[in-house]
């Protein structure tokens, strides 16, 4: 298989004219023209929410059933059991309201230290409403896994929920979520799994992963701000969440409140349709799906080495990599003993590489790693990112280490 044609693809991204190293891509993508173009030309065209089955009409059903089918196709989901929410941290709220709407004393909830602070704060703020207890799965700060050493007295029959992270968006480590999910199972809980950072770099299937809910954003994925949830059908079916009496209560529609962002949508289902014309072969859109990740994931897999081998040889000692995981996206943390993480991506800031610093709201996983309150630097790839971006970010990262020497 020919591997991905970067140069080529780069084509198609008006930002990236502006000659900037976009390492950021953990905090949102650039955006190709493709979407740009989906988003204004269904926001311009004739649109209409309610009346007779006109073209306007039938333009936002269009736009909607696209935007299902095209993420059912990227989740392997049903295409009536994907949700919009405006955000996963929304939908993560919205969804630790109504699951835990008949939770008490009783009942438990198990959250991890890995997680980005929204697939942590809406649980454990659910479980002080509800008096639920809360749970904890640790990480260890030496390599960045989760301690799965004690699950079995963490999870118990009386667990509802665990919600665990498919891939850390801090330090990128991908935990063993099926194992997790089998274990959450055996015992009747219900298994919520932020997808956020994971489906960026890799093919997803819900069901191998053992999710019963899976959160993902499109603009982590070249796509605009917006996000989904996928569940089984009959899974929503058996939840009431509070709305309009007037409002639909069809699956997936209550859940879905007021009128949805037609244009948004469309912009998201450009973005899989973008994604999908990176793949090979002639098979339907998620088999394309399958082989654009594959070239994806191998050609920033490369790149995160290129990266990684650099600062063992040649920076040992100046930085420390806390992305340390076995398994893991194309997504480094790293911190500077000595130095403020924000004045070394200033500096790489001057020299044309963007790459923040920050905690990144992995709030649980930023403490456990020890760090001090000024954070870490950053550095994600993306399908986007070349070699010659790689070869500026090095150059300017080590002119950074060595002038604060």
């Amino acid at each position: 298989m020919v591997g991905l044609d970067a140069d080529r693809l780069r084509t198609h991204f008006p930002a990236l004219e502006s000659g900037v190293a976009f390492f950021d891509a953990p905090g949102g993508t650039q955006t190709p023209r493709q979407v740009g173009e989906a988003i204004a030309e269904t926001l311009t065209a004739p649109l209409s929410n309610r009346g007779l089955q006109s073209v306007s009409e039938m333009n936002a059903e269009r736009v909607v059933r696209d935007f299902r089918h095209a993420f059912a196709d990227l989740l392997a989901a049903d295409p009536q059991g994907l949700v919009y929410g405006r955000s996963a941290t929304q939908l993560t709220y919205d969804f630790s309201r109504h699951l835990s709407k008949h939770w008490g004393p009783d009942d438990e909830v198990v959250v991890t230290r890995l997680d980005h602070d929204s697939n942590v704060r809406p649980w454990v703020q659910a479980a002080e409403r509800t008096g639920a207890r809360l749970r904890w799965i640790d990480v260890d700060p030496e390599t960045a896994e989760l301690d799965t050493s004690a699950l079995d007295s963490v999870l118990t029959t009386a667990t509802r929920v665990v919600a665990v992270t498919a891939a850390s968006n801090l330090v990128g480590t991908i935990p063993d979520v099926a194992a997790l999910a089998e274990a959450a199972h055996s015992v009747g809980a219900l298994v919520y799994v932020d997808g956020v950072h994971y489906t960026a770099h890799h093919h997803v299937d819900i069901s191998e992963l053992g999710a019963d809910f899976f959160v993902c954003s499109p603009y982590k994925f070249l796509g605009p701000h917006c996000a989904l949830l996928a569940a089984a059908p009959e899974l929503l079916e058996s939840i009431t969440p509070d709305k309009l009496v007037p409002s639909p209560d069809d699956v997936p529609e209550r859940f879905e409140l007021g009128t949805l962002p037609y244009e948004t949508m469309a912009g998201a289902t450009a973005a899989v349709d973008f994604i999908a014309g990176l793949g090979s072969g002639s098979g339907d859109r998620r088999e394309l799906l399958r082989n654009a990740h594959h070239l994806i994931s191998t050609h920033e897999q490369a790149l995160a080495a290129r990266i990684l081998q650099t600062l063992e040889q040649d920076l040992h000692g100046s930085v420390t990599v806390h992305s340390a995981a076995a398994n893991r996206t194309p997504t480094l943390f790293l911190s500077f003993p000595g130095r403020r993480s924000q004045d070394v991506s200033a500096a790489l800031h001057r020299a044309g590489v963007h790459a923040p610093a920050g905690s990144f709201y992995a709030y649980e996983t930023f403490r456990r790693l020890g760090i001090d309150d000024q954070g870490g630097l950053r550095l994600g790839m993306a399908p986007y990112t070349t070699d010659d971006d790689v070869d500026r970010l090095l150059e300017a990262l080590t002119s950074a280490v060595s002038a604060a020497t």
